[in-house]
């Protein structure tokens, strides 16, 4: 049996088309890798905020604005792309804004408060944006029996460009601090190398994925965001025909909240609540990123053979027993197992996420039920990390308690996705009327 069969795929549907958009996974995952988990947040917190004590919660402060921002824009732009075919278009666009956010990071130092927040912010919308428009396209090129596994190859194609990204920063930071040169030197450079790894990649996307959707309206009318916020409106008046879906959007919330935190703090965490230096930091994520790519790819087939909500509730249970690992973790034995169990659920439940919107999504509404998704992980990204920050806060930098309290953002989502019916909300789907 071959692992990448052609009949997973949509008629008409290439193995290299498939390629180009799992290289975008590929592209964008060192954005999340160096800049949001293993590099700048730490950097952010100690150099760019002097170590102040509020420098935690204002990490966490700019990733909720960020989020916040994607929140109240995205949904729209969803309904936008769908009506006039254009998802292609707008992740050029996103794509151009994170390469460009990213590589003006070099240039925040200390006392470069304002400029490391502002590029932040505009870095992790672009990236949010991009995120979303390249999932809208899974239901395009997969069928619906097979959305786990080719989900799956994209999400482990990702992890492998996250390591390529962080190891070649690695590289970078290992000879420098060799020849004595401080961190802020090098971790600048690293923002460029992250950048220059996004930017050549996507180009692959963008050369072999084709825009399969046909524009909702003719080319001469001149509809804009308020036909797409009347189309967005249709679909909220329609939601309780996806009672399902909606329910799966809670436990997205709740479960993505959670995963948002060891994303965005898992090097605070091993710095300031392990003791952990930055090489070591890299070191253990570059680790997270292997297991998590195995989870992602393996994870992917057993998810189409097992159903998408058992594996996800699998995946669920694996967080809650990561969680328990690092915080009673006092040497770095028990925490690098930690680290390489968040990993394997990493991979898997967001590739079984990502396969469940593309079976809960009519055919014709693909951004917008993605965008609504997205809409879900971004207010996850808001509440999960500003949870952490003000517990540090109200702590006086108690981690392990913040730690601790992050398994209860996994058992409600477990408890949420008791209510989700995979069968009825893909009938639903079916039946769906366009807005």
């Amino acid at each position: 049996m071959t692992l990448f069969p052609q009949n997973a795929l949509n008629g008409g549907v290439r193995k290299r088309e498939v390629f180009g958009w799992a290289m975008y996974d590929f592209a964008n995952s060192g954005y999340t890798t160096v800049v949001l988990t293993a590099v700048f947040n730490a950097y952010f917190v100690s150099v760019v905020t002097g170590g102040a004590p509020w420098g935690t919660l204002a990490w966490t402060l700019t990733i909720a604005a960020s989020s916040l921002i994607v929140m109240l824009t995205l949904s729209a732009l969803g309904a936008w792309a769908d009506l006039h075919a254009a998802k292609k278009r707008l992740l050029a666009l996103a794509t151009a804004a994170c390469v460009l956010g990213t590589s003006t990071l070099a240039f925040a130092g200390p006392g470069n408060l304002w400029l490391a927040v502002l590029a932040v912010v505009v870095s992790n919308i672009a990236y949010s944006y991009g995120e979303s428009l390249i999932a809208a396209f899974l239901p395009e090129l997969a069928r619906h029996d097979s959305m786990g596994r080719v989900s799956g190859w994209g999400w482990s194609l990702g992890y492998l460009g996250g390591m390529l990204a962080l190891g070649l920063s690695l590289a970078h930071v290992l000879a420098a601090r060799a020849r004595g040169i401080p961190a802020t030197a090098y971790v600048p450079v690293t923002m460029l190398i992250t950048a220059g790894v996004y930017a050549t990649a996507s180009l692959v996307t963008f050369s072999l994925l084709r825009e399969r959707a046909a524009p909702a309206m003719s080319p001469s009318s001149r509809a804009g965001i308020a036909d797409s916020l009347q189309r967005l409106a249709g679909t909220f008046r329609q939601a309780r025909h996806h009672g399902d879906f909606l329910w799966f959007l809670a436990c997205s919330t709740s479960y993505q909240a959670g995963i948002s935190i060891v994303i965005t703090l898992a090097a605070v965490y091993a710095k300031e609540a392990m003791g952990f230096s930055d090489a070591d930091t890299m070191l253990l994520v570059f680790l997270v990123n292997i297991a998590s790519a195995l989870g992602a790819f393996a994870f992917g087939y057993w998810q189409d053979r097992i159903g998408h909500k058992p594996a996800l509730r699998l995946t669920l249970f694996g967080w809650i027993a990561m969680t328990a690992l690092a915080v009673v973790a006092t040497g770095p034995g028990l925490f690098w197992a930690a680290a390489v169990l968040a990993g394997l659920c990493m991979g898997s439940s967001q590739s079984a996420g990502r396969a469940m919107v593309g079976q809960f999504a009519p055919p014709d509404r693909y951004a917008e039920f993605f965008a609504l998704w997205t809409f879900a992980t971004r207010l996850a990204a808001i509440v999960g990390p500003l949870t952490y920050g003000v517990l540090t806060l109200l702590t006086h930098g108690n981690h392990r308690l913040a730690m601790a309290a992050t398994a209860a953002f996994f058992v409600t989502g477990l408890l949420c996705l008791r209510r989700v019916d995979l069968a009825r909300g893909m009938l639903a789907a079916r039946l769906a009327t366009p807005p």
